[in-house]
């Protein structure tokens, strides 16, 4: 008789290796920096993703605020009413913003594509794998169902032959 099956024999092999799902974004990992890895890539990504924090909102509003306050108030007015250099520096502001927040948007697309086609591999590979040890499943109850016909016909030709040879031994002239 041989022995039970074991989980390794049940699953393929590279399902119990944990890096199984990280296998399927191998293949997406030059997308895992948005910018790129580079120094210019680390620095846009940061610039990018600050544009958006609550900080650079309030810190911006203090600045703007003080701008303001200074020139109406102040002395020395070196952006007087309609404060045209803070105009312009919005201007500049937004001519870099824009397209770095552009490039982090189509960036986190791709990175969002990308994953979800590893999640899709991924789910098809596990769904393939259950298909394997379903159909194993399958096969080990069928023969189990075999062993106990045979099994089961093998108690029938014993019964039969006790019956025989107690029928002889009773039978015969003691």
């Amino acid at each position: 008789m041989t022995n039970p099956p074991t989980a390794g024999d049940l699953i393929p092999e590279d399902h119990l290796r944990e890096d199984h799902y990280r296998r399927f974004l191998k293949p997406h990992e030059h997308l895992a920096r948005p910018f790129g890895a580079d120094r210019f890539g680390r620095r846009a990504e940061s610039f990018a993703r600050f544009f958006g924090t609550p900080r650079f909102l309030v810190g911006q509003t203090v600045i703007v605020a003080a701008w303001i306050a200074v020139n109406v108030v102040a002395i020395f007015r070196w952006d007087p009413y309609p404060f045209i250099l803070l105009n312009l520096m919005f201007s500049l502001q937004a001519a870099y913003a824009a397209p770095l927040i552009l490039l982090a948007q189509t960036r986190q697309a791709d990175r969002d594509k990308a994953q979800a086609e590893a999640d899709a591999q991924h789910r098809e590979s596990v769904a393939a794998a259950t298909l394997d040890r379903q159909q194993t499943a399958q096969q080990g109850i069928d023969l189990l169902r075999q062993l106990i016909d045979e099994n089961t016909h093998l108690t029938q030709q014993i019964e039969a032959l006790t019956e025989k040879i107690h029928g002889k031994l009773v039978a015969a002239p003691g």
